[in-house]
């Protein structure tokens, strides 16, 4: 399902800007470059590249290698305007993701090194078309147009595990290895056109000239091969997950729905992911007896899939059109017609939409509808319950937003997050800071939590610990040389502070010296930004 790694970065942004290609295919220059490979935009005689191994063998690319390469492609994710970290819907994504990888540890997929030194994260991007990518490295990608169209978890289960697949059968590493013997510049000019083609066909066109060019875009594609490996191990990792196989199928069959109505752009996957009869019918084979064709018990729309298919919906396209059609849909004659997870999903749009529009009464309003259909559904309570919180701290009501989440410690990251900043609002930072702390104890790649943090010592005085929170945001964000700006700030404010006067303060200089050291390195195992 993942035929190249440039027909998935293309999508990142839809369309994508000017500025945005140049910044994105300049910052897959300084990637390959980390790989020995030179990508200059200007056309120059090609030179020989060195030789790595043919495709079937990653011989020469190690797993380093390949995490590096894809931490330069996810910092310029992670910068994008379009990446986003909904609370709510990432570990919406994670309670998927997680038993997939489990799954794949299990069958012996993922070995102990590819496990330790691949990042295995889920990167969300704000876009409505239907598409995900693999990047090297382990890192995924999902569009919230994707989580907006599955009609349940199994099918992002069956999109996720495929993903995942191409991942540990090291495909990426093997299609960047034959990459490599072409000629840099055609490769340069290829991933410039294929950038492109989400803008302009004719600029991509203008660009993809030459028999050799055009040679190229077969060659960064995955095999056919590989293709089948992806569905067949990516089928038995989410069946082994716990997942409905039929999901598998039902993805395919919406997919091939779309490509048979003519694919306006909407479902980039389809480009990138092409299907044919034998892999459809080699899924179908693959289902239990009697499965196929069938649906799954899994395959209903639950309250909870609804509510978040809902909010990636809106998410992915907040435009003042879109948000008055859905605020509108709650009121319309047909609501009442509706499926009871339906409702849910319809009223949760329009709350979002009113939300955003600023209409709080009529948001409220809509609240109280929700909260009626979900009661008896714990967990489609709890997601009306933080859309309530999200609706109180928009209209900065902290002390209601609290009520809503309680008192204690939250266990899950959503509850986390907004009791931090309805603390903030009720005067306790403090508190705020004691709690994000212990949660980043376990989850130090939480970007978001540090800005949290930051913002909490911010509004509690202590300025250095806020230098410190924002520089490891940034490590998390993989941007090594703006954390060791921060952390070099930090050292500065505790010098003018005369080095501390406290136990306390001498522990934070030790914590942040160390840290810059660190961070430093991560900065100069990196080829040169230029």
């Amino acid at each position: 399902m993942c035929r190249g790694l440039s027909l998935r970065l293309h999508c990142i942004g839809n369309p994508v800007s000017t500025f945005k290609l140049r910044r994105l295919v300049r910052h897959l220059s300084w990637a390959l470059c980390a790989l020995g490979l030179a990508l200059p935009l200007a056309v120059r005689p090609a030179t020989p590249a060195s030789p790595l191994p043919h495709l079937g063998d990653v011989g020469d690319m190690s797993l380093g290698e390949e995490r590096r390469l894809g931490e330069r492609i996810a910092r310029e994710i992670y910068r994008d305007p379009d990446y986003i970290d909904d609370p709510v819907l990432a570990e919406y994504v994670q309670g998927i993701w997680q038993p997939l990888l489990a799954a794949a540890r299990l069958r012996g997929d993922i070995s102990p090194e590819m496990d330790s030194r691949l990042a295995w994260e889920i990167l969300l991007v704000r876009d409505r078309s239907v598409n995900a990518f693999a990047l090297p490295g382990g890192y995924l990608g999902v569009h919230l147009g994707l989580i907006g169209i599955v009609s349940n978890r199994d099918e992002l289960a069956s999109v996720l595990g495929h993903e995942l697949s191409h991942v540990t059968q090291r495909h990426i590493s093997r299609m960047l290895a034959r990459q490599s013997q072409q000629a840099p510049w055609l490769l340069g000019a290829m991933i410039l056109g294929v950038l492109a083609a989400s803008k302009s066909p004719d600029a991509a066109n203008a660009l993809l000239t030459g028999g050799q060019a055009l040679s190229m875009q077969n060659q960064l594609n995955f095999s056919r091969d590989m293709e089948r490996e992806a569905d067949r191990v990516g089928y038995g990792v989410m069946t082994q997950a716990g997942f409905e196989p039929q999901g598998f199928a039902s993805m395919f069959e919406k997919l091939q729905l779309s490509s048979r109505l003519s694919d306006s752009g909407a479902y980039p996957y389809l480009r990138s992911h092409p299907l044919t009869t034998e892999r459809i019918a080699d899924v179908q084979l693959r289902l239990p007896q009697g499965a196929a064709g069938a649906a799954a018990p899994s395959a209903a729309l639950t309250p909870v899939h609804a509510m978040m298919a809902a909010r990636a919906r809106v998410l992915a396209n907040p435009s003042p059109d879109a948000l008055r059609q859905w605020k509108e849909e709650a009121d319309a004659l047909t609501f009442e017609r509706l499926e009871p997870a339906r409702k849910m999903a319809v009223l949760s749009s329009a709350i979002l939409a009113t939300l955003k529009l600023r209409d709080f009464a009529q948001a409220d309003a809509l609240l109280a509808r929700l909260q009626l259909l979900a009661q008896g559904d714990a967990a489609a309570a709890r997601v009306t319950r933080l859309l309530a919180a999200e609706l109180a701290m928009a209209q900065e009501d902290g002390a209601r937003a609290l009520a809503l989440l309680g008192d204690g410690v939250p266990a899950q990251r959503p509850e986390l997050l907004l009791q931090a900043h309805a603390l903030m609002h009720s005067a306790n930072p403090q508190l705020a800071a004691q709690r994000l702390q212990v949660w980043l104890v376990t989850h130090a790649h939480d970007a978001t939590a540090w800005m949290a943090l930051a913002s909490a010592y911010t509004a509690a005085g202590q300025g250095v610990g806020a230098i410190r929170a924002e520089a490891e945001a940034q490590v998390a964000l993989l941007d090594y040389p703006g954390a060791v700006v921060r952390f070099k700030a930090a050292q500065e404010r505790i010098k003018r502070n005369g080095g501390g006067s406290s136990a306390n303060d001498h522990i934070e200089a030790s914590i942040i010296d160390t840290r810059t050291r660190e961070v430093e390195l991560l900065v100069r195992e990196q080829p040169p930004e230029r």
